[in-house]
């Protein structure tokens, strides 16, 4: 259960395929608790504007420390059924328990009980979506292929977006009301969570790399992560192409009804645009990276992101012929943020394995979730009070004064195309291109042939330059990597 074909080797599609299903309901509960769930406990369930807003906050920002100790306790787990593998089956319960506390809230909910099985649900999601992410590193280690990899998994992701954005889409035609649909989305996901989860487990092989030099813990190793600036850059790049799209998120109900004029049911169809152009740009962003590298398209698309941004303000209110393709090309770019950040984060492992001789992808992808943590608390920690702040009301049936509707207008489109380009600019000059990276694998290569020869090859800091020099020893207890 544990072998798979040679890392360097090109996967088949089915692999991939296989293994990506999982990103499903990750992908769907990103959209329906981002911009769904908020303005369902605000306007259906009547928790103040102030009090959700303060909900997430607290809860992201009390989640922060979760990811990096998840990373560390997963980048040492050995059991014989993977490494990995056994953390997405702990995940599946929790998330199904979280789920339907959350979309199966009733009115009178109190701010407590928002934050309590919102805690739990990010626990959750950071099992599935952390295990996820780093065991998707190791399916391959070709630098290109890791594009291909990751570019079904966002595409998977879209879909299961794309079909949670059905819900309201249709409910109409099946007499049921908007709040209605909101939980019919958690059963999808509650059912969706399992069953693909447990496709990914028995359909993915899983290896475990072998570790060089010394076994005990050294904080030293992980410290370093912290301030290795190709990781710091990429935390900094994560948390703004977080913060753009999930601030947007967050205001897009109330900014699509009361600032342009557009049902709830016509909103959903503009989103669902947006969500469906990912299906095609996840993988067209991952071939273009092919071409250009990985940073350069990260550079692309946020450019091109934040000019289609500006042209939502020049439709004209209401209409959706002219609407339809700026949202197109808004969600066609965004879908190579994230999977772009993925992909780069995949070859940083490997340049800190030949550094330090250890595995440490989890704690890489843990540091890299706790950046988008911590955007998201800001996306709807800041902006939902800012709104009450600024006057606008956003309970059902309220009619809002131009001046709050005005600054609706402001907060949605200034502070995305802001952070968005800041994510952009984040990976300029990026060293760690194809050429660089087939270096440190052709050098990791070796030193995994050696461990398999019975002689293991660990670096040793120089006390007095602190350059890395190579030391071999033989290993008493050879075994298999």
């Amino acid at each position: 259960m544990n072998s798979v074909a040679p890392a360097g080797d090109r996967l088949s599609f089915s692999t991939i395929l296989g293994f990506s299903v999982a990103n499903l309901p990750l992908g769907a509960l990103a959209v329906a608790v981002a911009v769904y769930l908020p303005p369902y406990f605000a306007s259906h369930l009547g928790v103040s504007l102030g009090a959700v807003g303060a909900a997430w906050a607290i809860v992201r920002l009390l989640d922060i420390g979760v990811d990096p100790v998840l990373g560390v306790i997963m980048d040492r787990t050995r059991t014989p059924f993977g490494r990995y593998r056994p953390w997405l089956a702990i995940g599946i319960p929790v998330m199904m328990l979280s789920v339907w506390a959350l979309f199966e809230a009733r009115a009178g909910v109190t701010e407590l009980y928002l934050v309590g099985w919102l805690l739990i649900y990010y626990l959750g999601n950071s099992i599935l979506a952390l295990g996820h992410s780093a065991w998707g590193a190791t399916l391959s280690t070709q630098y290109h292929e890791r594009s291909r990899v990751f570019g079904v998994v966002a595409m998977l992701g879209v879909m299961g977006a794309v079909i949670v954005l059905l819900f309201p889409i249709l409910a109409g035609h099946y007499g049921r009301s908007g709040a209605q649909s909101v939980r019919d989305m958690g059963w999808f996901i509650f059912w969706l969570t399992p069953i693909t989860v447990a496709i990914c487990c028995f359909r993915t092989p899983e290896t475990i790399t072998r570790d060089h030099g010394a076994e005990q813990f050294r904080f030293r190793d992980y410290l370093s992560l912290l301030v290795k600036p190709d990781l710091m850059r990429l935390f900094l790049a994560q948390m703004s192409l977080t913060l753009g799209p999930g601030w947007m998120s967050a205001l897009y109900v109330f900014f699509f009804t009361d600032s342009r004029g557009y049902t709830p049911g016509v909103a959903s169809i503009l989103l669902l645009t947006y969500v469906i152009a990912g299906v095609a740009g996840a993988p067209l962003t991952a071939r273009l990276a092919q071409k250009l590298g990985k940073h350069r398209t990260l550079m692309v698309t946020t450019t091109a992101y934040s000019l289609g941004l500006c042209m939502v303000m020049v439709v004209p209110k209401g209409n959706v012929v002219l609407a339809l393709p700026v949202m197109f090309w808004c969600g066609f770019m965004a879908a190579g943020f994230d999977l772009m950040i993925r992909a780069m984060l995949a070859d940083v492992g490997d340049e800190v394995r030949l550094e330090q001789g250890k595995e440490r992808l989890s704690l890489i992808y843990a540091l890299n979730t706790l950046a988008a943590k911590i955007a998201a608390a800001f996306s709807i920690g800041l902006t939902f009070p800012l709104l009450g702040k600024l006057g606008y009301v956003a309970k059902e049936g309220f009619k809002n004064t131009p001046q709050a509707i005005h600054s609706l207008e402001l907060a949605y489109i200034l502070g995305p195309i802001f952070f968005v380009m800041l994510g952009g600019f984040c990976v300029m000059g990026w060293r760690l291109d194809a050429n660089r990276h087939d270096e440190i694998r052709r050098e990791l290569d070796r030193r995994d042939g050696l461990a398999v020869a019975g002689y293991e090859e660990a670096p040793i800091i120089d006390s007095l330059g602190g350059a890395p020099v190579v030391a071999i020893i033989e290993d008493a207890n050879p075994g298999p990597a």
